[in-house]
C-alpha cells in the first residue's frame, strides 16, 4: 500500500493569505495536509518565539470549510506548537509559504517564512520555504504547482542533515521561466532609512523605508538567479559558525585575556 504522507504547512503572511491557500490545494494532491500558521500577518519577525505570553490556537475556517489552526504567535511558534500539540508528532515534511515577496540574500535573516522552515528542520523535519518574488498582485498557481513537485522530490529523496531549502520563484508566466538554478545566499541588502513623520497629535514617529543595495553579480547567487528568470533553490542551515574564521580567531591566543583578568582581580 502506498504511504499517505503527512505535510505540515505554515507561513508568515497569516493563515488567511492567498499564498498559503494555493499551496495547500496543491499539496493535498500528495498527502494529508495540516495547516498551523499565525492568525495574522507576522512578516519580518525572523525566528522570534513567544515566552512571556500565553499562546492561543483557534480553528480557522475558509469558504465555510475547516482549513487549519491559527496561532496567536510567530511563525516559529506556529511550527513548534503544531508539531508538539496539534499533531503530537513530526510530519513527513514541512512547507512554509507561499510568501508574497522575495526572501533572498540578507533578507533570509529577517524572514518569518524561512524561520518557520528553519524551526521545522531544528525539530528534525525535512523543510522547504517558498516565496513568490513580487510585492504586486500575485498569481500563486505556478509557484504552488512547483512547490508540490519539489515536495515530492524531497519526500522521495530526503535532505542532508540540518539542511532546508529556500526557494524563490520569479513572478512571471511559467513559459517564461528559464529553469531551476541551485544557488547560494547572496549579499544584497536593504539600505534602511527612517522617514520622520507626525501623527494627528503632532507627536513624532518613524516609518522604516529604504532601497535595495545590490551587491551580487554572480549567477550562483539567489538574487541574480531570480533576475535572470530562474527559480532559485538555496540549501541553507542553521549553523552560523564561520568555520573559515576559526583558525584566525584561535591565533589571537585569547586565553591570555582570562589570565590578565585574574591578575586584575588581585
Amino acid at each position: 500500500m502506498k504511504k499517505k504522507y503527512t505535510i505540515m504547512v505554515s507561513n508568515d503572511d497569516g493563515i488567511d493569505a492567498p499564498g498559503i491557500y494555493a499551496l495547500v490545494q496543491e499539496l493535498k494532491k500528495i498527502g494529508n495536509v495540516v495547516v498551523v500558521a499565525p492568525d495574522e500577518q507576522r512578516s519580518a519577525v525572523g525566528h522570534a518565539i513567544t515566552m512571556n505570553y500565553p499562546l492561543r490556537v483557534k480553528k480557522f475556517y475558509k469558504y465555510e470549510k475547516f482549513f487549519g489552526y491559527g496561532v496567536e504567535g510567530t511563525p516559529a511558534d506556529s511550527v513548534k506548537i503544531g508539531v508538539r500539540t496539534v499533531l503530537g508528532k513530526n510530519p513527513d515534511l514541512l512547507v512554509s509559504g507561499i510568501n508574497h515577496g522575495s526572501n533572498t540574500a540578507i533578507n533570509i535573516l529577517y524572514s518569518g517564512t524561512v524561520s518557520a522552515a528553519t524551526e521545522g528542520r531544528i525539530l528534525g523535519i525535512p523543510s522547504i520555504a517558498v516565496s513568490l518574488t513580487t510585492y504586486d498582485e500575485p498569481d500563486f498557481r505556478f509557484a504552488a504547482k512547483f512547490s508540490r513537485l519539489l515536495a515530492q522530490e524531497v519526500l522521495k529523496k530526503g535532505l542532508p542533515e540540518d539542511t532546508l531549502l529556500n526557494v524563490n520563484i520569479p513572478p512571471i508566466p511559467e513559459r517564461e521561466i528559464r529553469g531551476v538554478r541551485i544557488t547560494r545566499q547572496g549579499k544584497s541588502k536593504w539600505d534602511d532609512t527612517f522617514d520622520v513623520r507626525r501623527d494627528p497629535n503632532n507627536k513624532e514617529y518613524y516609518w522604516l523605508t529604504g532601497k535595495l543595495e545590490v551587491l551580487d553579480t554572480s549567477e550562483e547567487t539567489d538574487y541574480i538567479a531570480i533576475r535572470q528568470k530562474y527559480i532559485s533553490i538555496t540549501p541553507i542551515h542553521f549553523d552560523l559558525t564561520a568555520y573559515d574564521a576559526l583558525p584566525v580567531i584561535r591565533s589571537w591566543n585569547l586565553s591570555k585575556l582570562h589570565t590578565a583578568g585574574k591578575r586584575l582581580k588581585k
